[in-house]
């Protein structure tokens, strides 16, 4: 059949043949990289998992290192999340928390950059910790809470440093020996030194 008449169905079907392999080729490209991506899922699921296991060991070989660490100092202790939770925990049997939640919120008063929240900040920890008949008042003297009363008249990240340096020197002389000699620290401690002496007869 002749394709040079308009019209002619030979015509259009030389043009639908010329057409399909450039539509194939587009399909192909677009399935292609489809079945790439999902041939890579599994590859990545498997690398993720590894890795969270590697992670998840390494996390548990930090926390038993950084439990036997906390009797080194009251610093080492401050310095770790874990520890500070488990101290925290410690002095709530004690009913004396307010000591760490005043230091905590005092540190994250130090991070804060804008002059109105700082002011605001600083009032509300004021009247929570430090003033007198204060809902969870620290044990500090009075002289120490009247410089820091004066202190808000301008309140700069430094209003409560003093204050703060007082009721961690209290923690750590008074609060941290005992936290040590606790039955729950020398569990900690046992369990941990456990996992060190197990994972180095099997290496």
């Amino acid at each position: 059949m002749s394709c040079w008449m308009p019209g002619c169905p030979a015509l259009s079907m030389c043009r639908g043949l010329a057409a399909l392999p450039i539509t194939c080729l587009e399909r192909a490209k677009d399935l292609k990289t489809r079945l790439g991506i999902l041939l890579h899922k599994p590859e990545l699921g498997h690398k993720t998992g590894s890795s969270s296991k590697l992670q998840l060991g390494s996390r548990r070989r930090d926390s038993s290192r950084d439990v036997l660490e906390w009797r080194e100092s009251f610093d080492q202790l401050l310095k770790s999340k874990s520890g500070v939770n488990a101290f925290h925990t410690f002095l709530k049997t004690e009913f004396s928390e307010e000591n760490l939640d005043f230091w905590l919120a005092c540190e994250d008063f130090k991070k804060t950059r804008s002059k109105t929240k700082l002011a605001s900040k600083a009032n509300r920890i004021f009247e929570e910790f430090v003033q007198s008949e204060a809902p969870r008042e620290v044990n500090i003297d009075h002289e120490t809470r009247e410089i820091t009363r004066k202190n808000l008249s301008g309140a700069t990240s430094a209003c409560f440093n003093e204050a703060q340096a007082k009721t961690r020197t209290l923690m750590e002389k008074d609060s941290y020996p005992r936290f040590l000699k606790s039955a729950s620290y020398q569990d900690m401690s046992k369990q941990a030194a456990s996992r060190g002496t197990s994972k180095r007869s099997h290496t």
